[in-house]
């Protein structure tokens, strides 16, 4: 059994236990009767389990339109298929055995229970709701004792002693908005952090006359009193989101449930709304493969757009563009084999705005595929303008036999490097390679272009240890070489499963125009097999 798995049953196995305890408990003992002939009211007990189910399990992801669907069921077969089809509709996966978002919800559970009970359970407090409903935050700064705290500018300055508090920072929120801090704070030193209205809550000294001033009020340029009841001057708040209105609105849309992401793109992506608009976004896509195993293919989506294409606006003293994007794989036979939704967000100060533009904004998924042929059809929203832009894509996922020498896609990349720590988890990552594909095709004079491909089922010399392959890269321009380079396998085993060619050819000395890199690979143990895969490339003035 998975670990998931075992954390799922776990958390539904304890709410079996705990409605089964508080029958028991809430019993009125009869001695006069035997307990032997008594019917056992099991109705009553699975009643109970469904009532947790929406009151305790989904409680801060359940929509009203939902809950009140679910209270207007009458039988347990009801209950039972409006709670797998509750889970269904929000699979990032539908077509796997596993529910993604099911498993990793559970786990939030058993993780709130584990960390923020104090007195009550995980999962009823701040902290525990939050994670629960949102996942991990990007960081935390924690202050669990407390103590001198010296308070930044957009608070006011000024020194004060401080209860224990945290702050989540997450950079982004479907419906709540980017850049978000959650303050929360533990004025009874019992270790239940409660969400903080106002910074002031943080405050040990806030209602000790003379103490804890900010700079303004020690300077006698604002009143303390002003501060705590929040009028007059003294609260000159330097960002938006720390104004009394923002912080007011955040907290009410961290309240709702999540919504079911991108409804409205999937229904284009299906074709029931016809003619997209009249401002469609343009975006480009191509779609790579990568083996992983026998019948597992790695297969990557990116998408690429214009920031020019996307509206900018102010967000709390940024300008801000965000695309939400919305993809369904489907197999030839018309069952779906996966679908992703995300947003991805670019910012800006006001001065490099126009910097900005002429940049461009870049979006990777990659789903294990079996071979065979597929189809992806993406949709990409403006959040701003609403301008959106869809594509359909073919494609056939390779099927690597063992015999055979075999590549994966070779890409050019606008950025190509080791992997770092910050790396891991995060999108563009190959093996150990960080890979950001260049779908255009097009570098600046000066400008690295990045090759990387990986190779498959190579010979190995057993005299040497090393692939027993040989690889030259050859660039032309106008048919005419002008650059040919050998690889080296000189400290390179692994035992011929996988081989990986990455490279940076510098552009500095080439001239403008367009070329063809040719890799010429060739077997010297497997009869010889040779591949000679090709990708072309234009070269312009900064």
């Amino acid at each position: 059994m998975s670990k998931k798995r075992l954390i799922r049953n776990t958390v539904l196995t304890v709410s079996i236990l705990a409605a089964s305890a508080s029958l028991v408990f809430a019993q009125d003992p009869k001695p006069s009767e035997d307990a032997s002939t008594k019917v056992r009211k099991v109705k009553e007990e699975k009643d109970k389990i469904y009532s947790n189910w929406i009151s305790r399990d989904v409680e801060y992801i359940v929509t009203s339109e939902e809950r009140k669907a679910y209270k207007a069921l009458k039988t347990d077969e009801e209950r039972e298929n409006f709670i797998e089809n509750f889970w269904r509709r929000r699979d990032p996966d539908p077509d796997t055995e596993e529910n993604e978002y099911r498993e990793e919800y559970y786990e939030r559970i058993a993780y709130a229970n584990e960390h923020y009970a104090s007195g009550i359970p995980g999962w009823k407090t701040d902290r525990g709701k939050i994670y629960i409903t949102f996942g991990k935050p990007d960081s935390i700064e924690s202050h669990p004792s407390g103590g001198a705290y010296d308070r930044p500018s957009y608070e006011g300055g000024g020194s004060t002693t401080a209860y224990p508090f945290e702050i989540w920072f997450y950079r982004h929120l479907d419906n709540v908005g980017e850049g978000i801090e959650i303050e929360f704070v533990d004025p009874t030193g019992t270790g239940e952090y409660r969400i903080a209205r106002s910074p002031n809550e943080k405050d040990a000294l806030l209602n000790v006359p003379g103490a804890g001033l900010t700079t303004a009020e020690s300077l006698g340029l604002a009143n303390k009193g002003d501060r705590i009841s929040g009028i007059g001057g003294g609260n000159n708040f330097t960002r938006e989101q720390d104004s009394p209105f923002r912080r007011q609105e955040i907290l009410v849309a961290l309240q709702r449930p999540p919504k079911v992401k991108f409804g409205d793109l999937e229904k284009v992506a299906g074709g029931d709304s016809g003619v997209i608009d009249n401002n469609p976004l343009e975006f480009d896509m191509r779609v790579d493969f990568f083996r992983q195993s026998d019948d597992r293919v790695i297969t990557a989506f990116t998408i690429q757009t214009e920031n020019k294409e996307l509206s900018f606006s102010d967000n709390g003293g940024l300008q801000t563009a965000r695309m939400n994007i919305f993809g369904r794989v489907m197999a030839v036979s018309g069952k779906r084999s996966g679908i992703f939704e995300d947003s991805v967000t670019t910012n800006a100060t006001p001065t490099e705005l126009a910097e900005a533009k002429d940049r461009k904004s870049i979006y990777q998924k990659a789903i294990a595929l079996t071979p065979g042929t597929y189809k992806v059809d993406v949709v990409v929203r403006d959040v701003v303008t609403g301008n959106k832009g869809i594509r359909s894509i073919g494609f056939t996922v390779p099927r690597y036999e063992e015999t055979k020498l075999a590549t994966s896609t070779l890409i050019l990349a606008s950025t190509l490097r080791t992997t770092t720590e910050r790396d891991i988890g995060g999108s563009f990552v190959i093996g150990s390679s960080k890979v950001i594909p260049n779908l255009s095709g097009i570098y600046k004079k000066g400008q690295a272009v990045g090759i990387y491909m990986q190779v498959y089922n190579t010979g190995i010399d057993q005299t040497t240890l090393r692939p027993a392959v040989d690889v030259e890269y050859l660039l032309l321009k106008d048919g005419k070489e002008v650059l040919r380079q050998a690889e080296n396998w000189e400290g390179l085993s692994d035992s011929g499963q996988r081989l990986t060619l990455a490279r940076l050819i510098p552009t500095a000395t080439l001239a403008t125009g367009d070329y063809e890199l040719k890799i010429k690979i060739k077997d010297r143990v497997k009869d010889n097999q040779t591949l000679e895969p090709t990708a072309k490339f234009t070269i312009v003035q900064p």
